[in-house]
């Protein structure tokens, strides 16, 4: 079901002005992504913020529980604070093994491919946002069918078998 298992990590591409950081988090039930952040920096206030987006766009009830690796950003104090105060399960993956936000990796794969290497260089911070934002927001979760997914696109699949409560947050 949509909002019971939530995965988040960070990734960071270089730009002429300096690196970038995008912390997405994504539904497992359809690989939406559901919430994210960009940054300069790769800090806990980057992470509390997609978490804040994906709670806000998709007001989860029942247990979720959201997953991440053991990185500093998400054993802050404030990550802590945000999963508690909306009610959500914290749950990280073991030192050392890479596979355990494998799910997570691979939509970073994607973004790479599609996105961050279509140009050797990104002249500015604001250029490269804008075409990660346009492709997680109009192609990603919208446009790209994906085979798991019975060649739906994450939104459609969340269309046609979610709840219909669930369908209202679409």
């Amino acid at each position: 079901a949509p909002d019971r298992v939530w995965l988040t990590d960070i990734t960071e591409h270089p730009t002429s002005e300096g690196k970038l950081y995008l912390c997405a988090i994504k539904d497992c039930f359809s690989n939406r992504i559901v919430g994210y952040s960009i940054g300069e920096r790769m800090t806990a206030g980057l992470a509390v913020s997609a978490l804040r987006a994906a709670i806000a766009r998709r007001q989860p009830t029942g247990t979720v529980v959201v997953h991440s690796d053991r990185g500093g950003q998400f054993r802050a104090r404030s990550f802590r604070a945000v999963l508690t105060a909306a009610e959500l399960t914290g749950a990280m993956g073991r030192g050392g093994a890479a596979g355990d936000n494998a799910a997570m990796e691979s939509f970073y794969s994607l973004l790479q491919k599609n996105v961050l290497n279509r140009r050797r260089v990104w002249r500015t911070r604001a250029e490269l946002r804008y075409a990660m934002v346009h492709w997680i927001e109009h192609t990603y979760n919208r446009r790209r069918r994906q085979r798991g997914l019975g060649k739906l696109t994450p939104v459609e699949f969340e269309l046609a078998f979610a709840p219909a409560e669930a369908q209202a947050a679409a």
